[in-house]
């Protein structure tokens, strides 16, 4: 495990921040978008959640060697996110859970959103212990709360996982009177995850697959016999349901894109670690890397 994860997290935002183009905050896409290249495409990030963060820098350099200018805006929780891309002031969330972990989100703005395709088919909620803690399976957790400080460290209150955690979780397997699941950002929950290892603590946290920290820290998945966390779901490209008519050829190069496990891998480490500063240089590299892969979407 590499020291200062957490001055990796935290660059993240401001990489992001300073891979932005310039932008208002109008979120208008309707400058050239003819489906011939030419025009504006706004993509919206949550980006602590890096699955969508590699997502969008992937796409801002397919999409900008094919004529368009490409915008990254963020924000910090779902909700306004998946409101945003609705009523149109961003043009795709291009790494949503639509299936489980954002469905209400998608069942709330179904008519004014367009799901374009997944291009990842394994998408999964997790609740995670270091490696060295004698526990395996969720249920264990019940009576073992001193064990953990009588918490379960989570991420964005208004996340997917941390709804299912709280109204599934832990009301199936009987901790509510033991545990209290503590919510404040994804770069919080992983300093606390870092610091528990370095110090070879014990701590319960809420994380999901595919994500680098997993591979990052020393975790294990703990079982999940009840099926509370749901099962595994895609992470598709979701847009304003005027995108497609809009930008007719970028919607259909991302409905199709897909990536298998190694080749998600190999963009999140890139965009994440081996470029944590420049995340566009990530994805940059990524293209290079897989050149025939993205001429066979665009092409």
């Amino acid at each position: 495990m590499k020291a200062g994860q957490f001055t990796k997290v935290a660059g993240l935002t401001a990489a992001a921040a300073l891979a932005l183009t310039a932008c208002s905050d109008s979120g208008d896409s309707g400058d050239g978008g003819s489906g011939e290249g030419g025009g504006t495409v706004t993509l919206g990030i949550i980006p602590s959640w890096t699955d969508g963060l590699s997502m969008a820098h992937l796409w801002k350099v397919i999409l900008e060697e094919e004529g368009y200018t490409v915008e990254i805006k963020e924000m910090q929780e779902a909700a306004p996110l998946y409101t945003a891309v609705a009523e149109g002031d961003y043009d795709v969330y291009p790494s949503a859970w639509p299936e489980i972990t954002h469905a209400e989100y998608m069942d709330q703005y179904g008519d004014d959103l367009e799901d374009l395709g997944a291009y990842y088919e394994n998408a999964k909620l997790t609740m995670a212990v270091p490696e060295y803690t004698d526990i395996d399976s969720i249920e264990d957790l019940a009576g073992n709360a001193d064990q953990f400080g009588g918490e379960i460290v989570g991420i964005e209150p208004g996340a997917g996982l941390t709804d299912q955690v709280s109204n599934h979780v832990i009301p199936d397997y009987e901790l509510g009177g033991d545990y209290e699941l503590l919510t404040s950002s994804t770069t919080s929950m992983l300093t606390e995850l870092e610091q528990a290892v370095e110090n070879e603590e014990d701590i319960v946290v809420t994380l999901w697959r595919p994500f680098w920290a997993n591979a990052e820290y020393p975790v294990k998945d703990l079982e999940d016999p009840q099926g509370s966390l749901g099962e595994s779901e895609t992470l598709n490209a979701i847009a304003n349901a005027e995108f497609s008519s809009e930008f007719p050829d970028v919607a259909e190069w991302m409905g199709s894109l897909t990536l298998d496990d190694e080749q998600y891998g190999e963009l999140e480490d890139l965009v994440v670690n081996q470029h944590e500063d420049d995340p566009a240089a990530g994805a940059e590299e990524f293209v290079e890397n897989n050149q025939d892969l993205i001429d066979s979407v665009t092409e």
